[in-house]
């Protein structure tokens, strides 16, 4: 283990590092941490990322309402920074969140690209989960977002980013924007919503919905908007379900799918649908989307094991 820990802790990719020094390492020193935060965009992926961005606060100037080319453009830049760990308090993230936020807010309190009149599940989600992320989960936009996800959310306890009675396990974002908002914060709403949320992905193993569906089986980073197992388990663990008996189909599968070296694999970029039971799913996303990657697929990666030991850590496995 503590082979993999140095790994991780190693300063080439100091988001690595300070991710796996606040969630793996017990006894951090405050000035530790904060000095591995402050690098992290000094060099690495998040380096790499900011310094392609324009001077408005955006990435492409081809873009359509920061959201398209997937995964090119300004929205999944953002979602994929918040998981790097870089806040609000780098001036280029504040500037790209104050045009994010303008660009998206809607009327009825969620997010959505321009032109449209009310928000989509997915990017309400996505948004708000990676604001608070960010440093804003005071904003009143945030808060407004998570009230809308909960008024919108289906009988059944899931989400649907598109219109349908019933929910679908594929709409994780509302669950991990709720993960990632401080308890002090929630309202009782807030809770309820997250308590028949983590139900409903329960009740499915994380998985169980309908036929097979393999990406769902397949561990990925960024994850985009789309689902597997491995974002399954982050928000039920952070929720506090990691030591509920259903969970443990998809944690077996975390432990088989470690290496002999302690290590996990990245085992697809998204759009991940090689699987030929789904061809027109396969054409579409070939065609007109563009992968977004920071680590090659079937080789170890310093994300997934992050992620995948942060969960072990969870429910007492990581020592």
């Amino acid at each position: 283990m503590n082979r993999v820990v140095d790994w991780l802790l190693e300063p080439s990719q100091p988001a690595v590092r300070y991710l796996a020094l606040r969630d793996l390492i017990d006894g951090t020193s405050r000035g530790e941490l904060e000095e591995a935060r402050r690098a992290i965009a000094d060099r690495g992926w998040a380096n790499n990322i900011l310094s392609k961005q324009k001077q408005g606060g955006n990435w492409l100037d081809n873009e359509d309402g920061l959201y398209r080319p997937k995964y090119l453009s300004t929205n999944w830049k953002l979602l994929l920074l918040s998981d790097l760990g870089v806040t609000r308090e780098d001036p280029r993230i504040a500037k790209s969140c104050s045009l994010w936020m303008e660009t998206y807010a809607r009327a009825d309190g969620g997010f959505d690209t321009p032109g449209t009149e009310s928000s989509e599940h997915c990017l309400v989600g996505n948004t708000a989960r990676a604001l608070i992320k960010f440093g804003y989960a005071d904003d009143h936009r945030v808060g407004s977002a998570l009230d809308l996800l909960v008024s919108t959310q289906k009988e059944d306890g899931g989400w649907h980013c598109f219109p349908s009675p019933t929910g679908t396990i594929d709409a994780w974002e509302g669950m991990s924007a709720f993960a990632a908002y401080p308890r002090q914060k929630w309202t009782r709403g807030m809770k309820a919503a997250a308590e028949r949320g983590a139900e409903f992905f329960l009740e499915r193993r994380l998985y169980r919905q309908g036929s097979r569906y393999d990406p769902w089986l397949r561990f990925h980073f960024p994850y985009h908007y789309y689902y597997d197992i491995l974002v399954g388990l982050e928000f039920t663990s952070a929720l506090g379900y990691g030591g509920d008996g259903r969970l443990k189909p998809a944690l077996s599968r975390l432990r088989r799918k470690r290496r002999e070296d302690g290590r996990w694999e990245l085992d697809a970029v998204h759009p991940d649908f090689r699987d030929e039971r789904w061809p027109r799913w396969r054409s579409k996303y070939e065609k007109n989307y563009a992968p977004l990657s920071l680590e090659p697929a079937g080789r170890p990666s310093k994300m997934i094991t992050l992620r995948a030991l942060t969960i072990l850590k969870r429910i007492g496995e990581f020592d």
